[in-house]
């Protein structure tokens, strides 16, 4: 975990890479959830029987899910002291290489791209990588906008 001493801190490590984090494990349980929150049920993410026969071997998450998972993974490589808090504020580019099989665990490292001033604090852009254990391509690779609030709550 690096820990940033404030914002900027934050700023001069533009061009570091942190990480790589902890591995973490993508079950079914999960994927099952996640289709259930998102009306997402394609067999290729809950029908284990039947995905044994399709092109992955097996049941994958949803590339959503996958990218829902970045708060929890890159919360695992940094934080930034006297932040108040930080919001998603959008992003710029996503992709899925290659997919995250169930039962596998993944990992990110997290690229500094931008860290601009605004008024309550600061943007940062971050190119979040996530690989999986099974190796191989990225399974996500996203351009992520943040905005980090270190002032007094409006």
């Amino acid at each position: 975990m690096r820990i940033f001493a404030g914002i900027d801190d934050l700023a001069a490590a533009i061009g570091e890479t942190v990480g790589p984090g902890p591995w973490y494990p993508v079950d079914q349980r999960r994927v099952d959830l996640f289709a259930d929150a998102t009306d997402d049920h394609q067999w290729i993410h809950v029908d284990p029987a039947r995905a044994a026969a399709g092109p992955y071997g097996g049941t994958i998450a949803h590339g959503y899910l996958t990218l829902s998972l970045l708060p929890a993974l890159v919360g695992r490589l940094y934080r930034v002291d006297g932040v108040r808090m930080g919001v998603n504020y959008g992003l710029n580019r996503v992709r899925f290489p290659a997919p995250v099989r169930v039962g596998s665990a993944v990992r990110a490292v997290a690229t500094i791209g931008e860290v601009s001033r605004i008024e309550s604090g600061a943007q940062v852009v971050t190119t979040v990588t996530v690989d999986s254990d099974a190796g191989g391509k990225p399974v996500c690779v996203a351009e992520t906008v943040s905005r980090l609030h270190s002032g007094p709550p409006r």
